[in-house]
C-alpha cells in the first residue's frame, strides 16, 4: 500500500549521492528555503516580522483548501469544486445568520453541513454515477458558484461579528487564521496518517483494483473523502469570508488551481499514490511567498502569473526526476525509522535558513528612509481599458512628482487585494491608494493601514466601514441616470432597450444598475425587456446579446455598463448598429470614443479615469506630507456623442 514518502533505492547512500536524496525528497522545502535567501537579499521590506505574518495569512485559504485537495489527489482524483464550495458554504453561514435569524452557531453547522453536501454529491457521482473526477468537480464548480450567487442575489453579505472574529489576530499580533491553518493541517496529517481512512486513500491512488480486490470498499472510501474535501472546503470559505467581513459571491474564484498546485508543489503526485500534509503546507507557503515578495519587488502581476506557471511545471519536473533518480514507494505504516531523519531533516533546514537569513538583514542595515516618497496603488482589476487609464494618469503625475509608485493588480478578486494592502501596510510605503474590488471588503485592510498611520486614498469607488483620507471618485449612480437619460432622449421617451449589467457582485456593477433604474423612472414610455450580466467583458457581452437578439429582435436601444460591453453588444448587432439600435456605454475607453466617432457606439459616459489616477496621486502624496486636503473629491462625468468627441482626452 503506496504512502506518502519515498525511499531511495539501496545503493545510493554516498556522501555526494546522499545530498542529492537530501534534495531530490525535499524538494519543496529547499525551494521554500532559497525562496526565503533571495527574497531577504532583495527586499528589506521582507524580512519584517509584520510582513511574515502577512504571509502566513495569505496562505491560510490556500491551505485549508489544499489540505482538503490533497485527500482528493493522493487517490488518484481531483476536485475543481473547492472554490466554489468554499464561497456558497460562506454564503450559506452568512445568509442564514444575518437575513433569516438562525443562531451562529447552528449557521456554521449549516455552512459545514454545505460543504459536507456538495463532497457527497462529487463522490456519489464518480463513485456510482462513473463519471471522471474531472466532469463532476467541474460540474460542481458551476453548481456552486450559481448557487452562491443565487443565495445573496449577487450582492456581498456581511458577515456575523462573532465568526468575523475569525480573520483578526490574538493578542494584537497573532492571526488567528493561521492558527486555523496549523490546526487543520494537524487534522490532515492525522487523517492522512494515523486513521483507516488514510490508508485507504493511498491503497485507492496506488491502485484501485488491487484495494478492492483486497476487500477495500472503494465506492464508500470515495463518499468519504470527497466529503472531507467538502469540509475543509467549508472551513477555507469561512476563513475567507472572516477576513473580508462579508460572504463575497465571486470569492475564491480560482482558488482550487492554487490548491492543486499546492498539493503538486508539495510532492504529491497527480497519479495519485503519493502526498502528504507536511509537503502541501509548504506548497501553499511557497505560492504566498512568491506573490508577496514578487508584490514587493513592484513586479507586474500579469508576470506574476507567469512565475507561478513555472513554478508548478518546476515541480512537476521534480516530480519526475525523483520518480526516475530510483525513489520507490514505502509500504504503510513501516515510515517509523524516517520519522526521526525528517524531523532531523526539517530542524537543520531552520538552522541554515535563519542562519543565512540573518546574514543577508545587514544588506538593508541603514537602507529605510530616505530616496523619493513611496505610493502603493491597488487596482481592481488591469483586464479593462478604464482601470489602465487610471493607472497610466497615476503613473504620469507619479513620474512628473518624483514619487516612487507601485502598481498591483487584484484581478477582480477582494481577498487577493487584501492581501496586495497588507503587503503594501508591512512595506513602510508612505501612502496607499486603493480601487477596492469590493466597498465592503476593503475594509478590514484600511483599517489596518489606519492603525499603521498610512494615509489612505479610495478611488473609482469608496470603502465601507473604514476611515479613507480621501475618496477621489465619479458617482457612479449619478452616471447610471445620465445613460438613461441619454438613451430615452435619443429614442424620444418610447422604446424597447435591453440594460447588459457588470459583473455581479461588484460595487460598480450594483451601482451603475441602480442609476439605470433611477432614471429611467422619469420615462415610463422605454420598456426594458431584458436586463443580463455580461461581466464587463466585450465577448460576454457579444455573447449575451446575440442570446437576446433571439428573443427580442425589435430592440430598440442598448445601455451597457461599460464600454467593453457596449462594443460586444456593438458587434452582435452588426449593422443595426447606430442605425435602427443606439448603445449607450459607459467608461469613456479609448475603443469606446472610437465606436462614438464612427457612429456605432451612440455615447459613452465617460468618467475621465485618467484625471482619476492624477488626482489620486495628488492627493496621496498631499496626506504623506501632512497637507490638508478634501475628504471628497468629486471628478464630473461627462456624456460623450460624436458631436463632443473630438474635444474628450479622457
Amino acid at each position: 500500500m503506496a504512502t506518502d514518502t519515498l525511499n531511495s533505492k539501496t545503493g545510493a547512500s554516498g556522501a555526494p549521492g546522499g545530498l542529492r536524496r537530501l534534495l531530490l525528497d525535499n524538494g519543496a522545502l529547499t525551494a521554500l528555503i532559497v525562496l526565503v535567501i533571495a527574497l531577504s537579499a532583495l527586499s528589506g521590506d521582507f524580512l519584517t516580522t509584520d510582513n511574515l505574518l502577512n504571509i502566513g495569512v495569505q496562505a491560510a485559504v490556500t491551505a485549508i483548501l489544499a489540505f482538503g485537495v490533497t485527500f482528493v489527489i493522493v487517490s488518484a482524483g481531483i476536485d475543481l469544486s473547492v472554490g466554489s464550495v468554499a464561497a456558497l458554504s460562506a454564503t450559506v453561514l452568512a445568509w442564514s445568520a444575518t437575513q433569516h435569524g438562525v443562531p451562529v452557531v447552528l449557521a456554521v453547522l449549516l455552512a459545514i453541513a454545505t460543504g459536507i453536501a456538495c463532497g457527497l454529491v462529487n463522490g456519489f457521482l464518480i463513485a456510482y454515477g462513473k463519471l471522471p473526477p474531472f466532469i463532476a468537480t467541474l460540474a460542481m464548480l458551476s453548481v456552486g458558484r450559481g448557487l452562491s450567487l443565487v443565495i445573496s442575489q449577487g450582492s456581498p453579505i456581511p458577515f456575523p461579528d462573532s465568526v468575523s472574529h475569525l480573520g483578526d489576530t490574538l493578542g494584537g499580533w497573532l492571526p488567528v487564521p493561521v492558527l486555523v491553518m496549523v490546526v487543520m493541517g494537524l487534522i490532515a496529517a492525522l487523517v492522512l496518517g494515523r486513521t483507516y481512512i488514510g490508508r485507504s486513500m493511498y491503497a485507492i491512488g496506488g491502485n484501485e483494483e488491487a484495494a478492492r480486490l483486497s476487500g477495500l470498499r472503494v465506492k464508500k472510501q470515495k463518499l468519504a473523502i470527497y466529503a472531507l474535501s467538502g469540509v475543509f472546503a467549508a472551513a477555507a470559505g469561512v476563513v475567507l469570508a472572516s477576513r473580508l467581513s462579508s460572504a463575497q459571491p465571486q470569492a475564491a474564484d480560482g482558488y482550487e488551481l492554487d490548491a492543486i498546485a499546492a498539493v503538486v508543489i508539495g510532492g504529491a503526485s497527480l497519479a495519485g499514490g503519493t502526498g502528504k500534509a507536511s509537503g502541501t503546507l509548504i506548497g501553499a507557503l511557497i505560492l504566498a511567498v512568491l506573490r508577496n515578495g514578487l508584490n514587493l519587488l513592484s513586479v507586474s502581476a500579469f508576470w506574476q502569473q507567469v512565475v507561478i506557471g513555472v513554478v508548478i511545471a518546476l515541480a512537476v519536473l521534480l516530480d519526475t526526476v525523483r520518480r526516475k533518480a530510483g525513489a520507490t514507494p514505502q509500504a504503510a505504516g513501516t515510515d517509523g525509522g524516517n520519522r526521526g531523519r525528517q524531523a532531523a531533516t526539517y530542524t537543520l533546514a531552520a538552522v541554515v535558513t535563519v542562519a543565512i537569513v540573518g546574514a543577508t538583514s545587514f544588506l538593508h542595515n541603514g537602507s529605510a528612509g530616505g530616496g523619493n516618497p513611496k505610493v502603493g496603488l491597488s487596482l481592481s482589476t488591469l483586464n479593462n481599458p478604464f482601470f489602465v487609464q487610471i493607472r497610466a494618469g497615476a503613473q504620469a503625475e507619479a513620474k512628473r512628482l518624483g514619487v516612487d509608485l507601485t502598481v498591483t493588480d487584484a484581478q477582480n478578486d477582494a481577498s487577493q487585494q487584501a492581501n496586495q494592502l497588507q503587503n503594501f501596510t508591512s512595506s513602510r510605503l508612505g501612502a496607499i491608494i486603493v480601487n477596492p474590488v469590493d466597498s465592503d471588503a476593503a475594509s478590514n485592510s484600511v483599517k489596518a493601514a489606519d492603525r499603521a498611520k498610512i494615509p489612505v486614498i479610495a478611488v473609482d469607488r469608496g470603502v465601507n466601514n473604514a476611515r479613507t483620507d480621501a475618496l477621489v471618485a465619479s458617482d457612479n449612480v449619478a452616471g447610471g441616470e445620465l445613460a438613461a437619460k441619454t438613451i430615452a432622449e435619443k429614442l424620444g421617451g418610447n422604446g424597447k432597450i435591453v440594460i447588459l449589467q457588470g459583473q455581479a457582485g461588484t460595487s460598480a456593477a450594483r451601482e451603475r444598475a441602480a442609476g439605470f433604474a433611477a432614471g429611467l423612472k422619469a420615462y415610463p414610455g422605454i420598456q426594458v425587456v431584458a436586463q443580463q450580466p455580461a461581466d464587463f467583458d466585450r465577448t460576454k457581452g457579444l455573447d449575451v446579446m446575440s442570446n437576446l437578439l433571439q428573443a427580442h429582435p425589435d430592440v430598440q436601444g442598448v445601455i451597457a455598463a461599460n464600454d467593453e460591453m457596449a462594443l460586444g453588444a456593438i458587434k452582435a448587432l452588426g449593422a443595426k448598429a447606430g442605425r435602427s439600435v443606439s448603445v449607450v456605454g459607459f467608461d469613456g475607453t479609448p475603443d469606446g470614443l472610437t465606436a462614438v466617432k464612427n457612429g456605432t457606439l451612440y455615447a459613452s459616459v465617460a468618467q475621465q479615469p485618467t484625471q482619476l489616477g492624477k488626482i489620486a496621486v495628488d492627493n496621496a502624496l498631499k496626506a504623506l506630507q501632512g497637507k490638508k486636503i478634501d475628504e471628497t473629491v468629486k471628478v464630473p462625468v461627462k456624456v460623450v456623442t460624436e458631436q463632443n468627441v473630438n474635444g474628450f482626452t479622457g
